[in-house]
């Protein structure tokens, strides 16, 4: 059980990051479509 507990604590904060760097790109790639149109992102 302590070992369950210690690799729940342990890959949790690499999944936040992964899906944080995931919607950053994602935005990154928005931004910069948006502004070779020379429109508004929002």
């Amino acid at each position: 059980m302590t070992l369950l507990f210690a690799t729940y604590v342990l890959i949790w904060p690499a999944l936040t990051l992964a899906v944080l760097t995931v919607i950053c790109r994602a935005v990154a790639r928005d931004r910069r479509i948006a502004r070779e149109e020379k429109r508004e992102l929002v």
